[in-house]
């Protein structure tokens, strides 16, 4: 129906067995984010403008996958060094959601990324844009999780993320599927 710059709405003839419908809905080309931990088990979340909903949301360092087929964890690795000048030794896939199932076909991928480091100045990522504007602040995973519980996150990839990542430190880390850059 429509092609934007990111994304497209399409619209589909859905056979339900009795009957037909037509949906329309946004064809997004998949995302992923970031659930940065320090050695303090502290979350790395970013303030960034979200115009659609008119707010500034802490968000993890996240992004589109940039072109067809990309790895998502090398588009997590993009991403980690683009937004917030880290790079990770070891990298883990906390969860996979669709952000809104019934408009959008978005799908994100969810790691987490430990063992931090800086990115050399000399291959630092000049941010633009809402990007420029990025606030980073590091907040213990635990209140990063009341944070979620009392709104004060309200991203569906951060409240997801850091529950996903609460979760895996219960189960002691094991739970998780290590991959490899």
């Amino acid at each position: 129906m429509y092609r934007g710059r990111v994304w497209g709405v399409a619209r589909d003839v859905v056979d339900l067995g009795d009957s037909q419908v037509v949906r329309e809905y946004v064809a997004h080309t998949g995302a992923v984010a970031v659930i940065a931990l320090d050695d303090e088990d502290r979350v790395l979340l970013l303030s960034q403008y979200r115009h659609p909903v008119r707010h500034v949301l802490w968000e993890p360092p996240a992004g589109l996958l940039d072109v067809p087929g990309e790895d998502p964890v090398r588009a997590a690795a993009r991403e980690l060094a683009e937004e917030a000048d880290l790079v990770a030794g070891r990298w883990w896939r906390l969860v996979d959601f669709f952000t809104t199932p019934g408009g959008s076909s978005e799908r994100i991928t969810v790691f987490l990324a430990r063992e931090l480091s800086p990115v050399p100045d000399a291959d630092r990522f000049v941010r633009e844009d809402e990007e420029a504007a990025m606030v980073p602040e590091w907040v213990p995973l635990d209140e990063a999780v009341a944070g979620v519980l009392g709104d004060r996150f309200a991203s569906p990839s951060t409240a997801v993320g850091v529950l996903a990542a609460a979760a895996a430190r219960a189960r002691g880390w094991d739970t998780l599927e290590a991959v490899t850059l």
